[in-house]
């Protein structure tokens, strides 16, 4: 394919995302099983497109004063690709399959195409009603937020110290630039490329060996500030796929106990094969079954209960593009009352002593701080461990500069450079 007809591919697979309000991924899936022509480059360039146009949908639309998917793409390859006027005329050539040439008023807006004046949602890529949550969590740091969190990602790598060490990692994965990440001691991280296409990671036998497993850093360190040891028992009660739940082992040295569960069966699915490549041996996947009390054994038994909650996913927006666009202000609201459920249900299984580790791929204040602070309003036994022990704790002193206020800690691309993510300790006396 061209160039310009992959962008005409790109305006395709951007209306049936933005009119439909389908997932990317599954846009992008039913575009290449109609079109089998299209070669793995040609997809991968496809979609990168849409991407990049999803990620200034907002200000794409602005400086072009025009919604459609077209005018979109339009302003993100001048927004987010920094292509001039002339080279955006060329994709939009009308010949083969490229779409139509750029209208008189569509070269006009491009070439005078200004931020200046847009309003906080725009200027940040944010959507309109999500503005003053914005402000409340970042202050007059809102729009750097936003714009951060429409750069493409790194490919994050966690190393699995039950099999290898970083610099072995390292070394097996020269070819593809990896380099060690500047806060996680056992990240690695991979650029992306120009073009925005990542590795095929699955394909390397270090993966495939086990060695390491793709996991941003955020959330790397989100595991490691719980400073698991040998011999805890541990309750990670929103396990899912079981990313946090392989980094945990792998600090528990594969002693102690680690309990995983979900409230859906299906999100556990891809936990077996993970933990059997990772070599982990002390965990026990406890799935749902029905009406029975699947953990009824471990109340007041845990010396670390573990709630990756399930939120509005707003700090992993630089992977998820097309999510930012499909929340409603009820899937916050949603979210906040399964937030303090879950709270509420996790401090059942702390023993005396022990402690909550609450962590959210949130930077939203309604879905961190806020519930934080409901949660001990009502469980008195409960205090909120301060940020500098818990950075303490876990031994991670250059993540000091991420404490909010002694609310626990806030990551961000713009300041961390890794995934929006907010974790905070709480010990029962």
């Amino acid at each position: 394919m061209t160039p310009g007809a992959r962008v005409a591919a790109a305006i395709e697979v951007l209306e049936d995302i933005i009119e439909r309000r389908r997932p990317a991924p599954d846009a992008l899936k039913d575009w290449g099983l109609t079109h089998r022509f299209a070669g793995s480059k040609d997809r991968a360039a496809i979609s990168s497109l849409a991407f990049d146009a999803l990620r200034r949908k907002a200000s794409a639309a602005w400086i072009m004063q025009d919604e459609t998917p077209r005018a979109i793409l339009i302003g993100a390859l001048h927004l987010q690709r920094g292509l001039p006027l002339e080279e955006v005329a060329a994709l939009y050539s009308g010949e083969g399959h490229s779409p139509a040439p750029l209208s008189e008023k569509e070269s006009e807006r491009l070439s005078a195409a200004s931020l200046d004046g847009a309003p906080l949602h725009v200027a940040a890529d944010i959507p309109e009603w999500l503005a003053p949550h914005f402000l409340a969590a970042f202050g007059e740091r809102a729009i750097e937020e936003g714009r951060a969190l429409a750069e493409r990602a790194p490919v994050d790598l966690r190393v699995n110290r039950l099999k290898d060490t970083r610099d072995k990692a390292l070394a097996a994965l020269a070819h593809l630039n990896a380099a060690p990440t500047p806060f996680s001691p056992i990240g690695l991280r991979i650029e992306p490329s120009p073009d925005g296409r990542g590795p095929a990671l699955t394909a390397e036998p270090a993966f495939a060996k086990g060695w390491i497993e793709i996991q941003d850093e955020g959330s790397q360190l989100a595991s490691l500030l719980c400073a698991a040891k040998p011999g805890e028992q541990v309750l990670d009660l929103c396990a899912g796929g079981g990313g946090k739940t392989l980094a945990l082992a792998a600090e528990m040295e594969n002693r102690g106990q680690i309990y995983a569960t979900d409230t859906d069966g299906r999100r556990l699915m891809p936990i077996y094969k993970r933990l059997e490549r990772a070599n982990v041996r002390n965990v026990q996947v406890r799935a749902p079954r029905g009406a029975a009390d699947i953990l009824g054994d471990l109340r007041d038994r845990c010396d670390l209960v573990l709630i990756d909650a399930p939120c509005t996913g707003t700090g992993t927006w630089r992977r998820n593009p097309d999510a930012k666009w499909r929340i409603r202000p009820g899937a916050l609201a949603e979210r906040i009352k399964a937030q303090d459920d879950l709270l509420t249900r996790a401090a059942d299984f702390v023993k005396p002593g022990g402690r909550i580790v609450y962590v959210t791929c949130s930077v939203l204040r309604d879905e961190n701080e806020d519930r934080v602070s409901a949660f001990l309003q009502t469980h008195p036994q409960f205090a909120l461990q301060s940020a500098e022990t818990t950075i303490a704790r876990a031994g991670l002193e250059l993540l000091r500069s991420f404490a909010t206020n002694d609310v626990g800690l806030r990551l961000s691309p713009a300041t961390s450079h890794t995934d929006g993510f907010y974790v905070a300790m709480l010990t029962r006396a």
